[in-house]
C-alpha cells in the first residue's frame, strides 16, 4: 500500500513507456489489488508481466474480501506472491495456508513466487536453518508440480524495508542451503530470488552470483526514478 489507485496506474504507464526494450530480463510487477486490471492493460505488448500480491486458495464462493488465484489469472496475471513476510508476520499467515495458496496457483495457471525467510531473532539465535527447512518442507513436500513453473524468494525479514541488505556472501551461503533443501524436498532445483533492501547500487552484486537467480524488489520499485535505474543496473548481467 505504498501508492493509491491513481499513483499505481500512473507508475505502470510510466514504466510501460520507459526505454527498457533492449534488456534481456524477465520482468514482473505486483500492483495494488484494486489496480490489477489497468496495470495489466498498461503492460500489454511490453516485457512486463503482472502478478498478484496475495491470493485466496478457494476459486469462488462466500469468502468476503478474498480474491482467488483463478480471478487473478482471468484478469491477466502470470505470477502471484505467496507467503510474503508481511503476510506471515503481520497477518498471521501459516505455513499451511501458504501451501494451500501454492496449490491454488498451480491449479489455476499462476506461477507462485514462494517467499521464505527468517526473522532477526531467528537469525541471531541460530534458528535460521530450522525456520527455512520448516517453510520449505511445508511448501514443497509431496507437491505435485506437474512441470509448472515455480519460483522461490529468499527474503530475510530483518532486511526488508530496513536498508540493512543481507551481505552478498551471506546471501550466497543461504541460497545454497535453500537450493539443497528444495532438491531434497521436491527432487529438483527451482529459481531462487533474493529480496531485502535491493536497490540500483547493490542489485548487480547479487545477480553476479550464480546461485542468485533474480531479485524481489520492494521500496525501490515504487518510484520510476529508482526502479528504472535498478532495471538498467540489472541488465548488465545479461551483457
Amino acid at each position: 500500500m505504498y501508492m493509491n489507485y491513481d499513483e499505481t496506474v500512473a507508475l505502470a504507464n510510466t514504466l510501460a513507456t520507459a526505454s527498457i526494450s533492449e534488456h534481456d530480463l524477465t520482468l514482473a510487477v505486483f500492483p495494488l489489488a484494486i489496480a490489477t486490471k489497468p496495470v495489466v492493460d498498461a503492460f500489454a505488448n511490453t516485457k512486463f508481466a503482472v502478478g498478484a500480491q496475495n491470493v485466496s486458495w478457494t476459486p469462488k464462493g462466500a469468502y468476503t474480501g478474498a480474491v482467488s488465484a483463478l480471478m487473478y489469472r482471468e484478469l491477466g496475471c502470470k505470477y502471484a506472491l505467496i507467503g510474503h513476510s508481511e503476510r506471515r508476520h503481520i497477518f498471521g499467515e501459516t505455513d499451511e495456508a501458504v501451501r494451500r495458496k501454492i496449490e491454488a496457483c498451480l491449479e489455476n495457471g499462476l506461477t507462485p513466487v514462494v517467499c521464505i525467510g527468517e526473522t532477526k531473532a531467528e537469525r541471531d539465535s541460530g534458528g535460521r536453518e530450522e525456520r527455512l527447512i520448516a517453510q520449505i518442507e511445508s511448501a514443497f513436500s509431496g507437491l505435485n508440480i506437474n512441470g509448472n513453473e515455480m519460483i522461490v524468494a529468499y527474503e530475510p525479514v530483518w532486511a526488508i524495508g530496513t536498508g540493512d541488505a543481507c551481505d552478498v556472501a551471506e546471501a550466497v551461503k543461504v541460497h545454497t542451503f535453500i537450493d539443497t533443501q528444495i532438491q531434497k524436498t521436491c527432487g529438483k532445483s527451482l529459481p531462487i530470488l533474493y529480496g531485502g533492501s535491493v536497490n540500483a547500487k547493490n542489485v548487480l552484486s547479487y545477480l553476479n552470483e550464480g546461485n542468485i537467480n533474480g531479485v524481489l524488489v520492494g521500496n525501490a520499485s515504487a518510484k520510476a526514478d529508482t526502479f528504472v535505474p535498478l532495471i538498467d543496473s540489472a541488465s548488465e548481467i545479461s551483457k
